[in-house]
């Protein structure tokens, strides 16, 4: 028996490739996303106030 493939194969087989494709691109940009995330948010941890200088004071409006 001879196997050809249809219009309709064709249609079906690129858009679960597509689905599979865009879902890897999906999580593995997710993963990228997080990390890079996570090591700015450390760094923001990182740096505490400094507790010896008073806050500044609020800009004073002239009039």
């Amino acid at each position: 028996m001879e196997k050809t493939f249809t219009l309709l194969h064709t249609i079906v087989t690129a858009t679960v490739f597509s689905a599979v494709s865009g879902w890897y691109g999906f999580m593995f940009g997710r993963e990228s996303a997080r990390k890079e995330l996570g090591s700015l948010i450390e760094d923001l941890h990182g740096q505490r106030p400094n507790f010896d200088r008073p806050p500044p004071s609020p800009p004073h409006a002239s009039s």
